[in-house]
């Protein structure tokens, strides 16, 4: 997954690509939405992940793996914004579905160079990004993901999941679709109970930022041991999933 150096942009775009990859197949894995056959297992240093493929006996897998090559495509000539960012949803009618749980994906690049800024809103450190630091960035997002998924409350049995994309207009032709994709049309969306909004992790690179956010009922989350939130079974606590419900990026 992670290459020796980030010196280029393709290289930055690369690891990027792999991670949304690994990222979206833990979700999907350990929120059981497709059978065991679907994956298959790499590492990430010491930590086993499972990846979604494509595989025959299961539509829905393979449907998924199209759309990821459609974000693929959309994040190579920069235009996404915010891609897999994907909903299980139950539907109501036709065109109005209750929410149950949302993962969102956001992206933002750079061209000025290997400089981020590591810094919190009232204090902020300009950085240069070493490689170092997004491999350690990105095996912490992974790990947190696993914790906060392994700790939610399941998911009701009849959920369905649908992704969309969301593009800077500024640079996105009108006409351009990605494959897999078509124009979006304006759905009712209801959330389904009390959302809860939790800002997961971050991974940055010399060219690009990865943000995860998830929101989720807070029943949910009020499910999970307190005993996890305070000292953690693992070495990841989920005291570091910060609640968000202002994000002014948004």
């Amino acid at each position: 997954v992670f290459p020796n150096k980030i010196s280029t942009e393709q290289q930055s775009l690369m690891l990027v690509k792999r991670l949304l990859a690994v990222a979206v197949s833990c979700i999907t894995y350990l929120r059981g939405i497709f059978p065991e056959s679907a994956y298959g297992t790499r590492y990430m240093d010491d930590v086993s992940v499972k990846i979604l493929r494509e595989d025959k006996n299961c539509p829905g897998s393979t449907q998924l793996v199209k759309w990821m090559l459609g974000c693929y495509d959309a994040l190579q000539k920069k235009y996404v914004s915010l891609p897999g960012s994907f909903r299980y949803f139950r539907g109501i009618e036709t065109f109005i579905y209750t929410i149950t749980e949302c993962y969102h994906f956001k992206f933002k690049y750079t061209d000025n160079g290997p400089l981020l800024d590591f810094g919190s809103k009232n204090k902020k450190n300009d950085a240069t990004i070493t490689c170092a630091d997004t491999k350690k960035a990105s095996i912490l997002l992974i790990r947190k993901i696993y914790v906060l998924m392994q700790n939610l409350s399941p998911l009701p049995h009849d959920v369905c999941l649908t992704m969309k994309l969301f593009y800077y207009d500024e640079v996105t032709p009108s006409d351009y679709q990605p494959p897999g994709f078509k124009e979006g049309e304006c759905e009712g969306m209801i959330f389904e109970g009390e959302p809860m909004y939790l800002n997961v992790g971050e991974v940055p690179t010399p060219f690009h930022m990865l943000k995860v956010k998830v929101t989720t009922e807070k029943q949910r989350m009020e499910n999970v041991d307190k005993s996890i939130l305070k000292h953690g079974g693992t070495k990841v606590p989920l005291q570091v999933l910060r609640v968000d419900r202002d994000d002014p990026e948004e």
